[in-house]
């Protein structure tokens, strides 16, 4: 009776704490990201067997029928074929944002749970996704705006930001204070800003914070302003507007903002 009891035991030995918890039985971890959470097996491509050697032509045909029964099978209800047009979305839309692999499972988190309060249907799919993706950003501190998920989605601006607004009502989700700072390194890339005028752009924009002068601003004006502040300080020659498209702001926008953070600061430009 004990030969025949499965050890649910590790397989190998572990000499720490960490070897242990990293190291467990086969197969992948569970991902919200997947439609499946990752539970259901796939049938690879069909042609040759284990040993690599070619399959005859009668087994072929029947594995290829078997694969395609067995894809429809995996995608017999709505839920299954709703999370599958999803989840592909998220996919796409963190790879062309490059945005990490947790945030996308938050994302997908968001939208399981919209799909289970009823918030997808009569609604697009695609613009649920994003929403969703873009709330997991806010929630983690990823600096992603409404404008680049649009760009990179089929949904325009307006819609995306009515299918956010509408997650924050009916899934009573609160959203940290965005900070202008996490904001100045991506700006900063676009136009080639050394190290020093980036740190002395986030010390601009730690002392406006301490002033209580950035409440209720845009953090990308903000950011881009201090941006263009420190490359004056810096004699770094960046113009506001090579600034300005860089963030996907106004010039006047950097001009209010810039004014705004000389007088609050009291700085000597």
């Amino acid at each position: 009776m004990a030969d025949s009891m499965i050890n649910e035991g590790p397989e190998w030995r572990a000499f720490s704490q960490d070897e242990r918890e990293s190291r467990s039985r086969v197969g992948m971890p569970l991902s919200f990201s997947v439609h499946d959470k990752g539970l259901s097996t796939m049938i690879g491509q069909v042609g040759k067997d284990a040993f690599g050697r070619t399959i005859p032509t009668k087994t072929m045909f029947q594995m290829l029928r078997l694969k395609k029964w067995h894809i429809r099978s995996s995608y017999q209800s709505s839920v299954d074929r709703n999370l599958s047009h999803a989840m592909t979305e998220l996919s796409r839309l963190t790879d062309k944002l490059h945005i990490p692999k947790s945030v996308k499972e938050r994302a997908a988190v968001i939208y399981r749970k919209a799909l289970e309060k009823g918030l997808v249907r009569g609604r697009s799919i695609s613009a649920i996704a994003a929403a969703s993706l873009y709330a997991a950003c806010r929630v983690t501190g990823t600096p992603r705006t409404l404008r680049e998920l649009s760009e990179h989605s089929t949904i325009e601006k307006k819609d995306l930001a009515r299918c956010y607004r509408l997650l924050l009502r009916e899934l009573n989700m609160s959203m940290p204070i965005p900070k202008a700072q996490y904001r100045v390194p991506k700006i900063a890339a676009k136009v080639d800003i050394s190290e020093n005028t980036q740190q002395a752009a986030v010390d601009i924009l730690r002392k406006a914070e301490e002033l209580k002068t950035t409440a209720g601003k845009d953090p990308m004006g903000l950011a881009a302003a201090a941006l263009y502040i420190a490359c004056v300080m810096n004699d770094e020659k960046r113009t506001q507007k090579m600034i300005a498209d860089a963030a996907g702001v106004t010039e006047v926008t950097i001009r209010n903002r810039y004014k705004g953070l000389k007088e609050a600061l009291k700085l000597q430009i």
